[in-house]
């Protein structure tokens, strides 16, 4: 087993082919949850526009239809539709994947914002309104914030799925830590020891960034008390 590691890691300074990969999913990550909670937040407030008599306007059966669609679809579908046809004259892995991603994660949001902003007290809304703001004033500056803090746990669970999701970036070619695995793979002719080593990597940075959301999430809770 240690010849196996040393062969796949250590030898000819492999470990830095695992850590540039780690670097590109990290990057794509941060990049596509970015791009998912602007997407996202304007899916969720156009998703919820109604006209008077509750029917849905033209925005809000946009948003419908990009929630629904793109929830109805594998990833992978929708990253391989992303680099061989829409995005098929760029050569950018990194920006199509984060586009892809991104446009993917924005639909997962849009529901989870939906969700908090749900559970804001609907008195909110009301007074904003009775000091003179607009529904869409009293939605940005006192209902969405309020929406964010309840749906945050929620939120940093999406980072996560976002972060191992982006392990099938490799299907298009990006230089990813799943795909340092399988060019580590290829050299060596082992499979099995490569991808336990990034099996690995991705368990400690998620265990890492869980324990960090815990602490953030409770930190939350206490000001809430106090």
């Amino acid at each position: 087993m240690a010849d196996l590691f040393y062969k796949s890691f250590i030898k000819a300074n492999r470990w830095q082919m695992y850590l540039q990969g780690l670097g590109i999913t990290m990057w794509v990550t941060v990049l596509a949850a970015a791009l998912g909670i602007a997407l996202g937040t304007l899916a969720c407030l156009f998703n919820m526009q109604r006209t008077k008599d509750g029917r849905r306007t033209i925005g809000s059966m946009i948003a419908y239809v990009y929630i629904d669609v793109i929830r109805g679809t594998p990833t992978m579908i929708q990253l391989l539709i992303m680099w061989n046809v829409i995005m098929a004259s760029s050569r950018n892995k990194i920006f199509v994947a984060v586009m892809a991603f991104g446009i993917n994660s924005g639909a997962y949001v849009a529901e989870i914002l939906r969700g908090g902003i749900q559970s804001v007290d609907p008195g909110q809304m009301e007074a904003g309104r009775s000091l003179g703001m607009t529904r869409w004033e009293t939605m940005i500056s006192v209902v969405l914030p309020q929406a964010f803090k309840n749906c945050f746990p929620s939120l940093l669970n999406e980072f996560i799925t976002l972060l191992k999701e982006t392990s099938i970036a490799s299907a298009v070619g990006l230089r990813d830590l799943t795909h340092a695995a399988d060019l580590v793979s290829a050299s060596t002719y082992e499979i099995f020891m490569p991808l336990l080593i990034a099996a690995l990597m991705y368990y400690i940075v998620i265990k890492v960034l869980s324990i960090l959301f815990n602490k953030l999430e409770r930190r939350l809770r206490e000001s809430d008390i106090r």
